[in-house]
């Protein structure tokens, strides 16, 4: 009886996900099936991937335009395939040394365009760093840190009746990183009055509020302090018509925070954000709540790059998670491949030699170098924003105890499932 209610159970979960189509609401979907199960093929190993087109469901007999070429990088090659019962199958070629190859797909049916794109692997696991690593690093940073810390810790602390619970209080930090500089986050921690692990999220890119607190209290329900952050000193209850403003007038292509002073390592705005991800553990670790142990820090793209440095500056830390880090080789281009957000090969004159040796000091892979803390590291192989070269490099440069979750359809998202999965694995860890 048990069985038979648990396979109702199933069918009713499967209906229920089945309301709504993949991908969401769109009458076509695409499906592309590289013939290496793991997307992921040798150096000099010919890959082939069969393309399928559908709309409504139904296998569509269409041309399919197709470009071939690197990683973020410009096509190779170029052609067309007619589809026959929605099917066809396309030879991408290989790759004489480690990387990826992207195929992008078109179709048009009645009028309209539908793009897709596919990526595979060629021994990603020998990728390797174009970013140089500065003699002085070290020393560099440890001077920021010690002159950050010449400011006491001071900080305002607001209940947020509206996010707090029966289960969890909820409070608006205001956190002094330095005599000039200050960053907003909200904290929610545990009401039972006991010790507890501490998390430090820092956020994605962009001048944007703090993303609804209420959506990640699962930490706080399973026994966790969070914090998340975010880094231009912006108070998040400001609108998001306000918001919006500030990010047109300070954060648009040449003028954005993430090339702000790049000609100089010690005027670049990212030096206080990453003081300030130091910071934010100082504060977490002076609550009383804390269980004096375990130091978590978690965050994808901007925040998951955050979240690497952190741990690679702060031997605090003790566990790190991260998505598809941003920051990660980003001058990577001049080497003719991917290199990482923000993509500094499109914009104007950001990759001279003088803002590439000022990257050196902030990309995420100096920092992964150093990490002695374990790490799961999740990344996607579609990812336009944060290209799967990048991620493999990061991921190789680390020498802690790793984990990885590749999920080779994914584009530049995680799933709930994925979230809720990185929870557990710190749970795992726990001291």
């Amino acid at each position: 009886m048990k069985r038979v209610i648990l396979f109702f159970c199933a069918v009713f979960s499967a209906c229920l996900m089945a309301a709504e189509n993949y991908p969401y609401r769109s009458d076509y979907l695409w499906v592309t099936v590289p013939d290496h199960a793991d997307w992921i093929y040798k150096t000099g190993e010919q890959a082939k991937v069969e393309v399928q087109f559908f709309r409504y469901g139904i296998p569509q007999n269409v041309e399919v335009s197709y470009e071939i070429g690197p990683d973020m990088m410009p096509a190779t090659k170029k052609g067309t395939v007619k589809l026959k019962n929605g099917r066809a199958t396309i030879h991408m070629g290989t790759m004489p040394k480690p990387g990826f190859l992207d195929c992008k797909l078109k179709a048009v049916v009645d009028g309209k365009t539908s793009e897709h794109h596919v990526k595979v692997g060629f021994s990603p696991e020998k990728l390797t760093p174009y970013t140089q690593l500065p003699a002085d690093f070290d020393a560099f940073w440890k001077k920021t840190i010690d002159e950050m810390h010449k400011t006491p810790l001071q900080y305002t602390c607001e209940k947020v009746d509206k996010y707090t619970t029966s289960e969890f209080d909820c409070y608006l930090i205001k956190l002094q990183v330095d005599r000039s500089h200050s960053v907003y986050g909200y904290l929610t921690k545990p009401k039972d009055g006991g010790k507890h692990p501490v998390v430090m999220c820092p956020p994605g890119a962009g001048i944007k509020t703090i993303k609804e607190p209420m959506r990640n209290t699962y930490y706080a329900r399973n026994g966790f302090i969070r914090l998340e952050i975010e880094i231009h000193g912006l108070h998040p209850e400001l609108s998001e018509a306000t918001f919006k403003d500030i990010s047109n007038a300070f954060n648009y292509r040449e003028n954005g925070y993430l090339e702000n002073g790049l000609d100089q390592r010690d005027n670049y705005y990212m030096r206080h954000v990453y003081a300030a991800c130091v910071r934010a553990i100082d504060f977490l670790t002076s609550l009383p709540e804390w269980d004096g142990r375990n130091v978590i820090v978690q965050g994808g793209s901007q925040g998951g790059a955050l979240a690497l440095i952190t741990a690679g500056l702060d031997q605090r830390v003790t566990l790190c998670v991260a998505n598809h880090p941003a920051l990660s080789d980003m001058a990577g281009y001049l080497d003719q491949r991917a290199g990482g957000y923000p993509h500094l090969n499109k914009l104007n004159d950001m990759l001279t030699p003088q803002k590439v040796k000022t990257l050196q000091y902030y990309d995420v892979v100096n920092f992964a170098r150093r990490i002695k803390v374990p790490v799961y590291l999740t990344w996607g192989f579609n990812d336009n924003t944060c290209p799967p070269t990048t991620s493999y490099i990061v991921y190789n440069l680390i020498s802690s105890p790793k984990e990885a979750l590749i999920t080779p359809i994914n584009e530049h998202w995680t799933s709930e499932a994925t979230n809720h999965g990185q929870m557990e694995w710190i749970k795992r860890q726990l001291k």
